[in-house]
């Protein structure tokens, strides 16, 4: 997905960039000075796995308070349940997003918490290797304003430096086709992480 929107979609002319996918769990790749930055075992950018909440709930990674334990689609779902919500038929996220656009307090207060996780990730990441922009896919993205609009202004808070200040977080552009686009970027530009992931024994 960072190969196909670095090129493809929504970042292309940015040489510094974070993508997330945002669904079940919290998934991200980062371009680096123009590259695909993949790190050892093919996991540079797993940031839903940073820890932003020392005391939080344990993620099924087995820390505490990793990103994906707070702002995944599930983990916006199981929260907005905690909050009262009365569980629908289909529990999800969209569920939730189609609840907080008629007003549902608990729906609304579940998806800032999650957009103000997320903030506070990527604005961290911003911090340490200046990025030019976040883009952000996956289901959760599909919930439109719902979500963007609380995750661009918490981002500002956190994005406090002033070498931050121009750091803009945008929707994904190819949706499902990301991954196959993605695949053959990489794959003309003769670059194979899964064999090098398989070689490790990952």
């Amino acid at each position: 997905m960072t190969a196909a929107e670095h090129r493809h979609g929504a970042a292309p002319g940015h040489k510094n960039v974070l993508c997330l996918v945002v669904s079940t769990g919290v998934g991200a790749g980062l371009v680096l000075n123009g590259s695909m930055r993949h790190g050892l075992t093919g996991n540079a950018g797993h940031l839903g796995h940073i820890s932003i909440d020392f005391d939080g709930e344990t993620c099924p990674c087995g820390a505490r308070g990793c990103v994906e334990a707070l702002a995944s689609g599930t983990a916006i779902t199981r929260h907005a349940l905690a909050l009262g919500r009365q569980a629908p038929l289909t529990a999800d996220a969209a569920g939730v997003a189609a609840a907080a656009r008629t007003g549902e307090a608990a729906a609304i207060a579940a998806f800032d918490r999650a957009a103000r996780a997320l903030a506070a990730d990527i604005a961290a990441t911003a911090a340490l290797i200046e990025i030019d922009i976040a883009v952000v896919g996956g289901g959760v993205a599909q919930s439109g304003e719902v979500f963007f609009e609380r995750l661009a202004r918490h981002l500002r808070c956190y994005a406090a430096m002033p070498f931050l200040k121009e750091l803009r977080v945008v929707p994904a552009e190819l949706g499902p086709d990301a991954g196959l686009v993605g695949a053959a970027v990489l794959a003309s530009a003769g670059i194979s992480p899964l064999a090098t992931v398989l070689a490790r024994g990952s």
